[in-house]
């Protein structure tokens, strides 16, 4: 875990300023916020999702039943580290066709959805090695495509999930929203 830490910490010290400040312009601005990822990274975004709806934001899972269709102008906040998952990359560039923006947080910049994003956020640069990071996330899962320490993507997910609720305590700040309103819309009925 202190390895972890040190290096999570690490990464936070290299997040730009700007970048995180377009993208909470980006979010403040928006009507309507859809976030996305595959596999853990979708876990780590549907968490961003639920601390957004928190806040009194609309906010959505893309691919969940009751996700509304998505309209010029609304926000697509996209978790991926290697910005290729073909699934994610079709969904991304249907989104922008439409009139989405779309907002990146990654390890990859350059990637298929860096390179159509309106905002990116870059939040970790040591990615595990991946000899072809354009077969499907699950794919390279079953095939064991990892290394022993924080494998997988595991730091990229951990650094994310840290990021994204920084991104909600900024938020809280900014709107001067206070935790019990959070409270006030947490579930109730689990």
């Amino acid at each position: 875990m202190q390895l972890m830490a040190s290096r999570i910490n690490a990464i936070a010290d290299h997040i730009s300023d700007e970048e995180v400040s377009h993208f909470i312009k980006e979010l403040l601005d928006a009507k309507r916020i859809y976030v996305m990822g595959a596999g853990r990274s979708g876990l780590v975004a549907k968490a961003f999702a639920m601390r957004l709806m928190h806040l009194g934001m609309m906010s959505y899972v893309v691919g969940e039943t009751i996700t509304p269709a998505l309209q010029t102008g609304d926000l697509i906040v996209v978790l991926s580290g290697s910005g290729k998952t073909r699934t994610i990359v079709e969904i991304v560039q249907t989104a922008k066709e439409i009139g989405g923006r779309i907002s990146l947080i990654t390890s990859n910049p350059d990637s298929p959805i860096g390179k159509i994003s309106d905002t990116k956020v870059i939040i970790e640069n040591y990615r595990d090695s991946i000899p072809d990071e354009s077969k499907e996330y699950d794919t390279r899962q079953m095939l064991g495509e990892h290394r022993s320490f924080a494998p997988l993507g595991t730091l990229f997910e951990t650094a994310a999930m840290t990021f994204c609720d920084a991104v909600i305590s900024r938020l809280m700040e900014i709107t001067q929203t206070d935790e019990s309103e959070l409270k006030d819309r947490h579930a109730n009925i689990e």
